[in-house]
């Protein structure tokens, strides 16, 4: 199966995108930047930074089983993701709720993620919209979106044209599925699981597995940041878009995935639904949740985050090899 068989067209809405980027590079002043993982804008030395992103179809897996508290947390952390490649730290956050009909104790579940996760990583939650809309959406059934806006000093902004031949690329474990990949996840593991199968490879069950947390990485690397060259953070897309989208011209990126163990929970998706271990690799982040390209040099910087070195950069055409 292919994540296209489970109503999902990566390459359609890639191609979707790049339209759209034309009409947006009209409205752009002098230094702004899209199609990172963050918008860049120009604010005296500094850069304002900006992404949003939503949880997607992994709120399914939350309205079945009436647990909420987490889905907060997973839209706040995967934003500070985003913003961090660019070296950029949060500032503050608003969300949009969107739902038809939902008990007002889900709604201040969801919050209480919200608010937590913005506690923690220290930016201030100042707004947000709730919107019910009459039969829009399923009944019991939300959407989560997060706005975040961070900064940089321009001099600090990790430009990811710096990125050369030779560098090597770090990868950092995730902890589970993250918040990509759920649609074509449940249309496989619900053929032969329930949310409450217990199996014995996850030591857990499937619910528990699939409401993991979607791990955020500053803590990691705001101590670090100046010694990276670029940082990609494997979501939507997997490996190939999400590394692909900062390599600079006349570089590829050489993928060693036997340089770690790929979680169980992908073995069971790739072995249960058929699925080609390309389309893996372009979809899940297989355990890997960041990756960080840097200066051979600098690996003394990142020994205590206990990181796997997965593959190095190359001179050829701009692409990701997984080998």
């Amino acid at each position: 199966m292919l994540y296209k068989d489970a109503g999902v067209d990566i390459n359609r809405l890639n191609k979707l995108k790049k339209g759209i980027g034309k009409q947006i590079e009209k409205t752009l002043p002098r230094e702004s930047l899209f199609g990172l993982f963050g918008g860049i804008y120009p604010m005296g030395d500094k850069f304002i930074i900006a992404s949003v992103d939503s949880v997607g179809t992994k709120i399914l897996i939350a309205c079945a089983t009436g647990i909420h508290k987490t889905v907060g947390i997973d839209i706040v952390n995967h934003c500070v993701n985003d913003i961090l490649t660019t070296g950029a730290l949060p500032l503050f956050f608003m969300d949009y709720i969107g739902f038809s009909e939902v008990s007002n104790g889900v709604l201040k579940d969801v919050m209480k993620g919200l608010v937590n996760a913005c506690k923690k990583e220290k930016m201030a939650l100042i707004g947000g919209e709730t919107a019910q809309l009459k039969r829009f959406y399923p009944k019991g059934v939300y959407d989560l979106v997060g706005f975040i806006v961070g900064i940089v000093d321009k001099q600090d902004y990790i430009n990811p044209q710096r990125i050369e031949p030779g560098d090597i690329l770090l990868g950092l474990k995730s902890s589970g599925l993250h918040t990509n990949g759920y649609t074509l996840a449940r249309r496989v593991l619900f053929k032969k699981y329930s949310l409450s199968s217990y199996i014995p490879g996850l030591k857990c069950t499937l619910a528990e597995e699939l409401l993991k947390v979607h791990k955020s990485y500053r803590r990691e690397l705001e101590p670090r940041l100046k010694y990276i060259d670029g940082i990609a953070h494997i979501t939507g897309g997997g490996f190939y878009d999400n590394i692909e989208r900062i390599l600079p011209p006349g570089t590829s990126a050489i993928i060693r995935k036997k340089s770690w163990k790929v979680p169980v929970i992908f073995k069971i998706i790739q072995e249960t639904g058929k699925i080609p271990e390309e389309e893996m690799y372009r979809v899940f982040n297989m355990g890997i949740g960041m990756v960080v390209i840097i200066k051979p040099q600098n690996l003394k910087f990142f020994k205590p985050v206990n990181p796997v070195i997965i593959g190095e950069i190359e001179k050829g055409e701009k692409k990701v090899k997984i080998e």
